[in-house]
């Protein structure tokens, strides 16, 4: 285009703005149906991050049915997930303020259901006995270890509920087949995270609602993460496992379990929060699950008599929440030209519906990146994959032989993935000149149990080096500045962040998102789901606490030349702000250029519109001073310790 301007990456004008972002962008999940309405959550920054249960029906479109005063969240693993649950006219759900579990129908004030000091998630209704099934998460007494049970509960009268089962460490998934008579579930115990390790158990019911021969039917032997049990309208209980390396359905039979549609592709998905599904049936015969391949996610028809696989309903980056009824199936679903959206397809036509996009804005796509899937080999000869975003912006183009900086960015969990879902804060930075480099680093989940453990007891190793390793590939092969190469990271993205920086000096910048510094202060101090995580990602402790101090940011502090930005939530129960603080002490010691930015009522993740504004503007601003370049937008001031320290890159 001839009437482009010509001006340095990185301080071009973007429509996408922060502010935009924040206003105009919400967080759907946990899609739910009942007869022909449509119901999932929406977490709005612009209501500071309140959880909304909406419901859509044909005939009335979409409307609140959480009041305000509510939000419909549970703190249950902390991560929460299984907010809620509906039966016909009535909602149940976790309220965020009290964790008291309410009762309320639709169009009435919801009444509490439960006693405070539980915090309640993942149930399913039994409407033959009047009652729900649902994990219970124990907090009554202090100073003790949580205690997590199944329960049951009246759905009128309440009570903290009655145990159905307890012993282990971990519940989720309860599942009642269609008459009511065999009741399912997944638990696990320490050490064992619901990736590494569950088992499936099975219950009878009797008439009276007793729930009795408990048994252990897969996974006693330890080894095999099962997914999301469930049961078809005739009576055949389904699961998902990776037993052959990826997540595949199975029918469960007293001779063994029976592999349908095997595939090199992952049906299921990590435990993070409760509530997760991949697949729903159609009839006794169909269910239509998702499945990702190759970094692309299908949804397809599953003949469960013959075991073919249709070919796609629909394609694109990711799919989560897939439910089926009234002829439609129902999921929230992003592509990489399209944001994450609650979808609704007939399954009759084939006809695709959005019910509910994450964001009303609208963008113009000369200023959208289209993602490039990025394939590059890392340490011990093993091949590491991203997603890469080039700088677009269709008013703009840069200087003759000028190559763009590259925000690198790691991801949480770290068992988690990142998708090429068309991503706001993605286009943020490359609307603006900078490259954006989303890495799927060896640890990653889309890519079979034996890339994911990959991870195990080399957490602040291959992660950071496949980091630096896409970085170099894109640097050595001239497509972005080697010298203006930042990272990010939220969370264990953090951790992997700050080991980078400590590693190597090939990152000018960072920022760090309530990032990990200290992982034994970690695995002391974080709460009961993820308590023993760190004995896979490190090892055993305190057997090995020399590793816990080797793996930790903290101890290399002295060999952290490049400046650092911190965002920290002073309510995070996962990483404590302490860990912020230690590490932007020390880097203040050392005289270390170093920001620290911390936010009153904010937790593991920033929910609220104004600080989700203010992080992305005070990160923008402190990328430009560190790699030099000079952003459009008006930033507000931030405070740099050791400022006078801070040189911009050449």
């Amino acid at each position: 285009m001839t009437d482009q301007l010509t001006a340095p990456y990185g301080s071009w004008r973007s429509p996408i703005t922060a502010e935009l972002l924040a206003e105009s962008t919400v967080h759907l999940g946990e899609v739910r149906v009942d007869g022909d309405a449509v119901y999932w959550i929406e977490t709005r920054p612009s209501e500071q991050g309140r959880s909304v249960v909406v419901r859509w029906t044909a005939a009335e479109g979409a409307h609140d049915v959480t009041p305000p005063g509510f939000s419909a969240r549970t703190r249950a693993h902390e991560y929460g997930g299984g907010s809620y649950w509906i039966d016909g006219d009535t909602v149940y759900f976790a309220n965020f303020a009290d964790q008291i579990l309410y009762r309320q129908v639709i169009g009435q004030a919801p009444a509490p259901l439960t006693p405070a000091g539980y915090r309640y998630a993942d149930g399913i209704v039994d409407r033959r006995r009047g009652r729900i099934i649902c994990v219970r998460e124990d907090h009554t007494v202090a100073g003790r270890e949580a205690e997590n049970t199944l329960v049951v509960i009246d759905s009128v009268a309440g009570g903290p509920g009655e145990v159905i089962a307890r012993g282990h460490d971990f519940y989720s998934s309860p599942a009642l087949s269609s008459d009511g008579t065999q009741l399912c579930w997944l638990a696990w115990r320490h050490p064992n995270m619901p990736w590494t390790a569950t088992e499936l158990w099975l219950a009878d019911v009797t008439p009276g609602g007793e729930v009795v021969n408990a048994r252990c039917i897969e996974g006693a032997g330890g080894g095999d993460a099962i997914f999301q049990p469930a049961w078809s309208p005739d009576g055949q209980l389904i699961f998902v496992s990776d037993r052959t390396d990826w997540w595949n359905l199975y029918r469960w039979q007293p001779e063994g379990a029976q592999p349908l549609a095997p595939l090199a592709a992952e049906f299921g998905l990590p435990q993070w929060i409760f509530g997760r599904s991949t697949y729903a049936f159609v009839s006794a015969q169909e269910l239509v699950c998702a499945f990702v391949r190759d970094g692309v996610a299908s949804l397809a028809v599953l003949n469960l008599t013959t075991g073919r696989l249709a070919a796609p309903l629909w394609q694109g980056a990711a799919v989560d929440g897939v439910c089926v009824s009234d002829g439609h199936v129902v999921f929230v679903g992003g592509k990489p030209d399209a944001m994450a959206a609650v979808c609704r397809i007939d399954l009759a036509s084939g006809a695709v519906e959005e019910l509910r996009q994450s964001s009303t804005l609208t963008v113009d796509p000369g200023f959208l990146s289209v993602p490039e899937v990025i394939d590059f080999s890392t340490t011990g000869g093993q091949t590491a994959h991203a997603f890469y975003y080039p700088p677009r912006n269709h008013l703009y183009r840069a200087p003759e032989g000028e190559r763009p900086p590259l925000v690198v960015f790691s991801h949480g969990g770290p068992t988690g993935a990142t998708t090429s879902t068309l991503s706001l804060s993605v286009q943020y930075w490359t609307s603006r000149g900078c490259g954006v480099l989303d890495v799927n680093y060896r640890g990653s989940t889309g890519y079979g149990r034996a890339y994911r453990e990959m991870l195990y007891g080399q957490w602040g190793i291959v992660d950071v080096d496949d980091c630096v390793a896409g970085a170099r590939f894109l640097a050595d092969a001239g497509r972005v500045d080697g010298r203006r190469l930042a990272i990010r990271g939220g969370s264990a993205g953090g951790y992997t962040t700050l080991m980078t920086l400590v590693s190597g000096t090939e990152f000018a910048a960072g920022a760090s998102y309530f990032g990990v510094s200290d992982v034994e202060a970690l695995a002391l101090e974080t709460h009961k789901f993820e308590s023993r995580y760190m004995d896979w990602l490190v090892g055993p402790y305190p057997a090995q606490r020399d590793l816990y101090l080797e793996r930790s940011p903290i101890t290399h502090a002295d060999r952290l030349a490049s400046p650092v930005i911190f965002f920290q939530g002073l309510d995070d129960k996962i990483v404590l702000p302490n860990q912020a603080e230690m590490m932007v002490e020390s880097l203040a010691r050392k005289g270390i250029p170093v920001a620290y930015i911390a936010y009153e009522g904010e937790g593991h993740g920033f929910r609220r519109g104004e600080n989700i504004v203010n992080s992305l503007h005070a990160e923008l601003a402190f990328y430009g001073l560190v790699l030099g370049f000079d952003p459009a937008d008006e930033l507000p001031e931030i405070e740099i310790v050791n400022r006078d320290a801070l040189g911009r890159a050449r």
